[in-house]
């Protein structure tokens, strides 16, 4: 609470008293923890030609062993271990991590839940908005101007308390 404080206030701004609400990224330490939670990975087409062509199978061997239809039965998501974690994480890594899917990608900074922050050990950085984008771009493939700033009222702009401050 302490800290959310004080960084807020270190952010009011000193002619118009507004509050400057700068965005937070998310660095990734490839905990894998995001990769043992419940939920599905849907997949796109691209992604699964993709990621067969990278494991050296056909699509259709791909779609058989890796895949599963979602919960709503409008597509394929990636299929469980029996533990309920990613068919793909062997020995801590990621067994498709070049040519992973765009939602694994996206998480946490593109999309994530109120609670992420109690299992992700994604290390917080407050930055500028040229900069957020330019990070969120490199980790998701995506373009500097195609990404969108977090909701003002999301947690991921106001989650504080995990940051380091210097003294």
């Amino acid at each position: 609470m302490i800290a959310r404080l004080l960084l807020l206030l270190a952010l009011r701004d000193q002619k118009t008293h507004h509050w400057i609400l700068l965005p937070i990224f998310y660095e990734c330490d490839r905990c894998t923890d995001c990769c043992r939670w419940p939920g599905q990975v849907r997949l796109t087409d691209v992604e699964i030609g993709r990621m067969a062509n990278f494991l050296s199978l056909t699509e259709y061997e791909f779609i058989q062993t890796h895949t599963r239809l979602t919960q709503d039965r409008q597509g394929l998501a990636l299929t469980d271990k029996a533990t309920g974690e990613c068919v793909f994480l062997e020995n801590g890594n990621c067994r498709v991590q070049p040519v992973k899917p765009q939602q694994c990608r996206d998480f946490p900074n593109l999309w994530n839940f109120p609670e992420f922050r109690a299992h992700c050990q994604a290390k917080a950085h407050v930055v500028s908005e040229p900069e957020y984008r330019l990070r969120v771009s490199q980790g998701t493939g995506g373009s500097p101007q195609s990404i969108s700033l977090p909701h003002p009222d999301s947690s991921t702009v106001l989650d504080v308390p995990m940051l380091e401050f210097g003294s």
